[in-house]
């Protein structure tokens, strides 16, 4: 082929066969990567590994004789983990060295199994011995840019956890992969502040970079701030209000097809319960939890030259980015909150790390993929030279 076309894995993933291809047939290739906002997540996720404990004890039940010897081995260096710790979440900053030996053990066993008994390679059995191949692999790699964390639940009377190995800075690993190719050309409407990309995703230094003008004018979209409804959480139920009779308003002035995003789903559905109570004119449509492609289709199709009605979403979510309602499709967007991620144990061990290795731990973790967000949902409006449209921020 000329011309591949494939996700970011196919050529990022640490065992990318095109990748692999590319160097082993010394191809002079050209990368070109859409959408690279999403790149830093999608290469964290590609990094890391995870182990559930439960998972496992399913996998102990079903186990056949020669297995589970070395399963329990590895059940008791993880109770051992977590056995001490207090509280629900914790990070380490190193890996558990007798687990892992367990676990290399584990794995042995059944490969060995697996090499006698071809058919016993599937499910459940399967699914955990790749996890387990992936996750001692990722231990291989741990550096500074990683965390240790283990996430432990009671069950019944046991208390069970969940082991990660959690990228932070996927540079190290997309780097040599953007060099490897001819050229690398990394595209995408939100690429500020660069270096912030420059530094989580490892772009040469001599990299150029580039910012097209915008093929609009100023004059299309119609920006409006309004700084008199606060959406911090502790002023969310006061907002509730004022943000439906703000939307009534626009929809009176000027009816038509909108989106209104939120920060998250009980937020989206308190608004939207509320728009439906007091102004039940305006058609309304919602965003779900785990939509099929079937109902994410439905839900875009409601957009219409010809309809009218709101349509609510969650910030970040599948209609936040890479979806094109032209013209009367959608005239205007009402973004609420700055789309910051939760702050809970995780994302602030992030902060930690990223305060250490960049000094801007506040900004690298929740400020700019916040903003990058809202850059994304308010770029839906206008998408060709004749629309004319609003966004309410």
């Amino acid at each position: 082929a000329d011309v591949v076309i494939a996700d970011y894995n196919y050529y990022f993933d640490l065992s990318a066969l095109l990748f692999g291809l590319c160097q082993f047939n010394q191809w002079r290739v050209a990368v070109l990567v859409d959408e690279a906002h999403n790149m830093i997540e999608r290469t964290r996720q590609m990094y890391s590994a995870s182990l559930d404990q439960h998972a496992m004890n399913l996998v102990r039940q079903v186990a056949p004789e020669p297995l589970k010897k070395s399963l329990q081995r590895v059940n008791r260096e993880w109770n051992t983990l977590h056995k001490d710790q207090v509280a629900p979440y914790q990070a380490y900053s190193g890996v558990p060295e007798k687990f892992l030996a367990s676990l290399g053990l584990c794995v042995a066993a059944f490969g060995d199994y697996f090499n006698d008994h071809p058919q016993a390679a599937n499910g459940e059995l399967q699914r955990f011995y790749f996890d387990a191949i992936q996750f001692g692999r990722i231990a291989e790699l741990f550096d500074a840019h990683y965390l240790f964390d283990i996430s432990k639940r009671e069950s019944g009377k046991k208390a069970l956890s969940r082991l990660t190995l959690r990228n932070v800075v996927p540079a190290g690993f997309v780097r040599p992969r953007l060099t490897a190719a001819r050229s690398t050309v990394l595209f995408s409407a939100t690429l500020n502040p660069r270096h912030y990309y420059r530094d989580l995703l490892g772009v040469p230094d001599n990299t150029a970079w580039v910012d097209v003008e915008s093929p609009f004018q100023r004059s299309q979209l119609d920006v409006h701030i309004v700084s008199r409804i606060s959406t911090r959480y502790a002023h969310r139920q006061a907002s509730l209000g004022p943000i439906v009779a703000l939307m009534a308003d626009q929809f009176q002035v000027r009816p038509g097809n909108y989106l209104a995003f939120f920060s998250s789903f009980d937020y989206l559905q308190q608004v939207a319960d509320l728009m439906a109570a007091t102004h039940p004119h305006v058609p309304i449509w919602q965003q779900s939890r785990g939509m099929a492609e079937a109902d994410r289709q439905a839900f875009l199709d409601r957009f219409t030259p010809d309809s009218q009605g709101v349509g609510f979403a969650v910030l970040g979510g599948a209609f936040g980015e890479g979806i094109d309602l032209p013209g009367a499709r959608l005239i205007g967007a009402f973004i609420a909150t700055l789309g910051l991620a939760q702050i809970n144990p995780v994302n602030e061990q992030l902060k930690q790390r990223m305060s250490l290795l960049f000094g801007a731990g506040y900004d690298y973790t929740y400020l700019y993929p916040g903003l990058q967000k809202v850059v994304q949902a308010a770029g839906r409006v206008i998408r060709g030279q004749e629309d004319r449209g609003v966004v309410m921020l």
